[in-house]
């Protein structure tokens, strides 16, 4: 009797770093299931223009939130927003800088850059080269996009578009 109670306090911790092991990976699998999608964003729908993966990466009641344009529902809404900044940068490319997931968030530090070349929210093209940083935070659920929240650095684009004076260079 002793034999055995001796072979099961053993196996006990055996069994449980088992399956904390086993449930780790699969955690693991999903984050990096989740950082592909994060980067099929990136690369199909900004970079290449391939609005028509929108509707395989997003779940039809995505909502994204974006400080610079308020909040954009749907597929249909996200193909607006993307197509607004692709006819304003045509040339526009998303470089990814850093990207982080854990549970259902993948994080994305990316830089945006692009040339002016078509009106965006009222702003005539200038022509002007544009480099901004930003942040997007993406909610993954069912292998879909549900909700994403961006945050890039549009006072700088707005500076460098002469929109807004460099601060300080404003008028006395």
């Amino acid at each position: 009797m002793r034999k055995i109670k001796k072979n099961l306090s053993f196996l006990v911790p055996v069994i449980a770093f088992a399956v904390l092991v086993v449930f780790m990976a699969g955690c693991e699998k999903k984050t990096e299931k989740n950082k592909a999608i994060a980067r099929r964003v990136i690369e199909e729908v900004w970079n290449q223009g391939k609005l028509d993966v929108m509707d395989e990466i997003y779940a039809t009641d995505f909502i994204l939130n974006d400080p610079a344009v308020g909040e954009v529902r749907g597929t249909e809404g996200l193909k607006q927003y993307v197509s607004m900044y692709r006819t304003a940068f045509p040339d526009v490319q998303l470089t990814i800088e850093d990207m982080i997931a854990e549970g259902d968030k993948v994080v994305t530090r990316f830089t945006f850059t692009g040339t002016h070349k078509g009106e965006l929210m009222g702003i005539p093209p200038t022509g002007v080269q544009v480099t901004m940083t930003g942040i997007a935070i993406s909610r993954i659920a069912g292998g879909k996009v549900v909700e994403d929240w961006v945050n890039g650095d549009d006072l700088g684009m707005l500076q460098q578009l002469g929109v807004i004076p460099p601060i300080g260079q404003g008028e006395e």
